[in-house]
């Protein structure tokens, strides 16, 4: 007996709509990434993207818990001496908030070319309105823990 692994033509993508309105930050972007790696589908395999196709909406929306809001920072390094770039959270989420969620996404997949594989199926926009009608995507009612 062998171990059954989907082919590439065999796994079925879904299109999800995820609100972000009001939800907290870390919970919200875990849950996204198991939908983005196919940890919710049953022919999981870790070393192949069986993941789902992700739209969040209203990313301007999305919370913190505690003091993060104040005290967050955001480091980056060009690559040039003297080169760190720091932004506070605060005004990265009025400048570009889907930045802070596609960082959280990402940071909690996989740091290979199949992580950005997956990142590549997630879709954030800052208001409620997103173009992909066409894919028909269900909405998807993420658990809501205290």
């Amino acid at each position: 007996m062998s171990t059954y692994f989907p082919k590439e033509g065999e796994i079925v993508r879904k299109w999800y709509v995820v609100d972000a309105n009001g939800q907290t930050l870390g919970r919200l972007a875990s849950q996204v990434s198991r939908i983005l790696m196919g940890k919710e589908n049953p022919q999981y395999t870790p070393f192949l993207d069986t993941g789902d196709h992700v739209i969040v909406i209203n990313a301007e929306k999305v919370r913190t818990s505690g003091t993060k809001a104040e005290y967050k920072v955001y480091q980056r390094y060009t690559g040039y001496p003297g080169g760190l770039r720091t932004e506070e959270y605060k005004k990265r989420q009025t400048r570009k908030p889907e930045a802070i969620i596609e960082d959280a996404v990402k940071r909690m997949l996989p740091k290979s070319k199949l992580g950005r594989n997956m990142i590549s199926k997630l879709k954030v926009y800052k208001g409620d309105k997103h173009p992909h009608q066409a894919q028909q995507p269900q909405e998807r009612a993420l658990e809501a823990r205290a």
